[in-house]
């Protein structure tokens, strides 16, 4: 049982985004990594879920197939998942947040704000890739459509830049 001082353990969002994986084109929490978060024990989150399995629909939560298993091992990079002999659940931003309210604890609420902060955060990060990744495009674009003038002003700028390095000569009178 957690004592009172560990129910608030430092959660870095990082900590936590390394838990978030891409699958099914949705980014999730495995059963796994949430019951370590949470500090319970994987088959009883996992039963707390299955009595209120209403709060779960397809879009809250869904099993793992043996393929995504494997390919979820080979991405975190382990050789085994711990000999469970269950599939495990997945469980989107949504079915984290519906976690708190069906495991009742201290813990459980806090674990899910640190993970909704880790969840805001990627979405972030992940637009912001999407923005930088649509301007090259637009840059790769361009350059195919004026790429003459492109290298022409890029070589004015260059030979302005070398004008401005060079020492210029000095203009007056030089006292001796």
């Amino acid at each position: 049982m957690p004592t009172e001082t560990s129910l608030i353990m430092p959660v870095t969002p990082e900590f936590i985004e390394r838990r978030i994986y891409l699958i099914r084109g949705q980014k999730v929490m495995i059963d796994v990594n949430l019951a370590d978060l949470y500090q319970v024990e994987t088959k009883n989150l996992n039963k707390a879920v299955k009595r209120n399995i209403e709060r779960f629909p397809n879009d809250f939560m869904f099993r793992l197939t043996k393929k995504e298993v494997g390919n979820l091992r080979f991405q975190i990079g382990t050789s085994s998942w711990g000999g469970h002999r269950y599939l495990p659940y997945a469980f989107t931003e949504l079915g984290v947040a519906m976690l708190s309210s069906v495991l009742n604890s201290e813990r459980a609420v806090q674990m899910n704000i640190y993970i909704m902060r880790a969840f805001v955060i990627l979405r972030k990060l992940l637009s912001t890739h999407e923005d930088i990744a649509s301007k090259i495009e637009e840059l790769e674009k361009g350059q195919k459509e004026h790429g003459e003038h492109l290298i022409a002003i890029s070589s004015v700028l260059k030979r302005m830049m070398d004008d401005q390095v060079r020492p210029k000569d000095a203009i007056g009178f030089v006292s001796d």
